[in-house]
């Protein structure tokens, strides 16, 4: 697919990887329509955005919610004469050990219900509610499509990240299961897993541990949103990939 021809849904678009996938579809050409639950963030997109020659169209987003995402899919669609893409962005990290023992007090503390519940809600529950609608909008329409799904490095497992591994490896295996399941519907799913990358949610890391991270990458860096977006371009215009997720990650993988 040609990137002036879509008109393809971003969520998670009002900061980080998703407003810089949003500013690099509408140079393109293309009709994006922007959800995540931060207004003002959507209004600071509309503004930056404005002369570009794609067209944007926002509306507030909580993919968590199942009515709210089926609602987002109907006006996305009739805002943009149709529908072919969709880009599952939206993400939280809540980051903590599943059980920590302190070291001078020896008193354990155990990761919450609520904090693994957040963020499987966000990253799985929501990611798949957004599939399951662009899906069912297309098939309808007999329009064909395709889903990039941001997975992460973290699902091959990382310490602290107990939810946030389930969700994205879940999210990753997925993709290969919807990539079966939408084929015959002119449906292609493919996935990312960035390691490292330089977004909102990575400069609110402990410094220790990004520096850390940083030092363990073969090529010597943190990763750059353009970096992941050559990855989305890669994967809405090769129309023969289907089914897999890709690292990019620097080699931090490597093995």
């Amino acid at each position: 697919m040609e990137l002036a021809e879509m008109k393809i849904v971003v969520t998670g678009a009002a900061s980080g990887m998703g407003a810089y996938f949003a500013h690099q579809l509408l140079r393109a050409g293309a009709r994006v329509a922007a959800g995540d639950v931060d207004r003002e963030g959507l209004e600071k997109l509309a503004a930056e955005t404005a002369a570009l020659p794609g067209t944007l169209h926002t509306r507030a987003l909580d993919v968590r919610c199942e009515a709210e995402s089926a609602e987002f899919v109907d006006w996305a669609a009739a805002a943009m004469a149709g529908l072919n893409g969709l880009i599952n962005n939206a993400g939280i990290i809540r980051d903590g050990l599943l059980v920590k023992k302190d070291r001078d007090s020896g008193q354990i503390a155990k990761l919450s219900r609520a904090d693994w519940q957040a963020v499987i809600d966000v990253n799985l529950t929501g990611a798949t509610w957004m599939v399951r609608e662009v899906v069912a909008w297309m098939a309808g329409a007999d329009a064909p499509g395709v889903i990039v799904n941001m997975s992460s490095l973290s699902r091959h497992g990382n310490r602290g990240q107990s939810s946030y591994v389930a969700a994205k490896a879940a999210l990753a295996a997925n993709t290969t299961t919807w990539a079966r399941e939408f084929a015959r519907f002119g449906i292609r799913v493919g996935a990312l897993a960035p390691g490292l990358i330089e977004t909102p949610m990575t400069r609110d890391m402990h410094q220790k541990a990004r520096d850390a991270l940083v030092a363990a990458v073969p090529l010597g860096r943190i990763g750059a949103p353009h970096d992941v977006w050559l990855g989305v371009k890669f994967i809405i215009e090769n129309d023969y990939f289907t089914g897999r997720c890709i690292d990019i990650d620097g080699g931090l993988n490597m093995v």
